[in-house]
């Protein structure tokens, strides 16, 4: 994930990775999918092993990332979404006009290292992680939630071994008066698991 790094560094502005006129994203589109609203975290539940499905909140699901050190089988939790203002995602878009009627979502997802090796490079689990309103995939800001609270960056994670647990955030632009979002997660060619959550 070195491109994402080097978007970091080229600016303090956060890249809007998809066109706005992709929001929508192809009705094929759902092996990246991920992320939803914000809502308090609910008691955790056994993890899921079939590939994809909605979950209730709270819930995690066993999934597999393919990993530089091997691969990885997570429990994943998505915890809840933070939904911001208009005015706050035209800050973080070089043209304000590409936030017009938008807001920040940024998905909070909890990974739970089960079984596999040690990582001592940054975890490309969160990579599986969208955000989708109303139905429609948002579009992708990356670098927008670095420095979120209870947000962490893979590339601080130093060793990410069995046990342990890291709460990574994915940022996308969404609808402003969107009634509903979800949280999806997919493993690389897999079904998303879904995460509900209603708009704030």
């Amino acid at each position: 994930m070195p491109h994402h790094t080097a978007l970091r560094l080229a600016s303090p502005i956060a890249v809007l990775a998809l066109t706005l006129s992709a929001c929508g994203g192809s009705d094929d589109d759902t092996s990246t999918d991920s992320k939803k609203t914000t809502q308090p975290k609910a008691t955790a539940s056994p993890s899921k092993e079939s590939s994809g499905g909605e979950l209730a909140t709270g819930e995690s699901a066993a999934g597999k990332v393919k990993e530089e050190d091997g691969t990885v089988t997570y429990d994943i939790t998505a915890e809840k979404v933070d939904l911001g203002t208009e005015a706050e995602a035209a800050k973080l878009v070089q043209d304000p006009a590409d936030a017009k009627g938008m807001a920040l979502a940024v998905a909070h997802v909890k990974f739970t290292h089960k079984t596999g090796p040690t990582l001592t490079t940054e975890s490309d689990a969160g990579d599986g992680t969208t955000i989708w309103a109303d139905g429609r995939r948002g579009a992708l800001l990356i670098g927008a939630s670095d420095d979120a609270p209870g947000c962490e960056d893979p590339y601080d994670v130093e060793s990410f071994k069995a046990g342990d647990s890291h709460t990574f955030c994915e940022s996308y632009l969404v609808p402003a008066n969107a009634k509903s979002l979800e949280v999806h997660w997919a493993e690389e060619k897999g079904e998303p698991y879904i995460w509900k959550f209603p708009s704030q």
